[in-house]
């Protein structure tokens, strides 16, 4: 079956109004053409000539290279048929190429040659009148190149506007799915380190209800309090899911997000393992960074996650053993994190999906580091190095 190609009607508006003009620009010169000339010897052939032209001017716009072909000769037998012989050459030096527009240029340039040697015009000699016919099939050349010189380059124009507007969309695209990203890893980060902290805690209210009403009282208190803190820190990743902020469109991903609530730093990793020894893990600290007040932004931020999640898998996989946490570092090296705990023996507290470790990898990956976690000895270890420029 073969496919045919149906014109678009806009296409079909434009190609008719093109035959409408061409035909009463073609008519109206042909009408002006033999009323100049009715007192020639030629009547008869004058008029067959302009209303043959006439009739076939739509070719010209259907098929302009046919239609310059046919009406080229009419301009030979009568100056009616010039209108027409032009206008056929406008069309293919517009419509084709060059070389094409060319052949069809020398056939009219012909045709009104013969015309002048047959059909001579009292008010010029036949030298000055090859000039002028040439001058003009030279003019109607360089109209038509340079008209399709000019459609070739606002079609490219508009290619480039569509093909930046996709970009640009896609790079929207790219940066809501970057940024929900970065957040899905710090909900991970932030959520499950809360979590695993209450699981110890409802874990030792559990175990132990011989504790006294004070004890118990303030871990439902701790318990209480963190549950709060994880809904107020849940509401504040699923609001920002849901926030359609025109900056980040704008691909500002990194740090507009930032805005919303303080980064961590190196000065708040004591705190954080303050918190994991109130759950009664045994945690040491080896703090030897030189003024960790000054750490970069994603320096800091990073090695905040990297201690939260190494914490967070010690009281899910190790509760109960101690945890030593390393830091060493200055500016214009590197700040190289160390985690080591030995390997639990008792059933995981709160299981996790085992994608923690994975998105951390990435994270220090991003912030140009590397991080290395293994078992070895009874012990597991993560190692993590990040720069920290001067």
């Amino acid at each position: 079956m073969t496919d045919v190609t149906v014109p678009r009607p806009d296409c079909r508006r434009r190609r008719a109004l093109a035959v409408a003009a061409t035909m009463s620009v073609t008519g109206g010169l042909n009408a002006l053409t033999i009323w100049g000339g009715w007192n020639g010897g030629h009547r008869g052939l004058d008029l067959a000539v302009g209303l043959l032209s006439w009739v076939l001017a739509p070719l010209l716009v259907w098929r302009p290279a046919v239609g310059a072909l046919v009406v080229a000769p009419l301009a030979a037998l009568s100056p009616v048929g010039s209108p027409a012989a032009t206008a056929g050459t406008l069309q293919v030096a517009r419509r084709c190429r060059f070389s094409l527009a060319a052949a069809v240029a020398a056939v009219g340039f012909a045709a009104h040659v013969a015309q002048g040697a047959w059909r001579p015009n009292g008010g010029i000699s036949l030298g000055w009148w090859l000039l002028l016919i040439a001058l003009a099939h030279g003019a109607l050349l360089g109209w038509g190149a340079w008209a399709q010189a000019r459609a070739a380059l606002i079609r490219s124009l508009r290619d480039r506007a569509r093909r930046a507007e996709a970009e640009q969309g896609r790079r929207v695209a790219e940066a809501r799915i970057a940024e929900r990203h970065r957040i899905a890893r710090e909900m991970h980060d932030v959520l499950a380190h809360r979590l695993s902290l209450l699981a110890t805690f409802a874990g030792a209210m559990e175990y132990r209800p011989d504790s006294s009403p004070e004890r118990l009282a303030g871990a439902a208190g701790v318990v209480r309090a963190g549950v709060h803190q994880a809904l107020d820190e849940l509401r504040e990743v699923v609001t920002l899911l849901r926030d359609d902020d025109p900056r980040t469109a704008d691909g500002e991903t990194s740090d507009v997000r930032a805005d919303y609530r303080p980064q961590p730093a190196l000065t708040d990793i004591p705190r954080l393992i303050g918190e994991s020894r109130e759950t009664g893990t045994p945690v040491q600290l080896r703090d030897e960074v030189d003024d960790p007040s000054t750490a970069p932004t994603v320096t800091a931020r990073t090695a905040y996650r990297i201690v939260q999640e190494g914490l967070t898998n010690a009281r899910k996989h190790a509760c109960g053993q101690p945890v030593v946490v390393t830091l060493r570092g200055r500016p214009g090296a590197r700040l190289v994190v160390e985690i080591r705990n030995p390997l639990g023996t008792e059933p995981v507290v709160t299981p996790g999906a085992g994608v923690g470790l994975i998105g951390l990898t990435e994270r220090v990956h991003l912030a140009g580091g590397q991080l290395d976690h293994r078992a070895d000895d009874g012990e597991f270890r993560v190692h993590a190095w990040i720069p920290w420029p001067a």
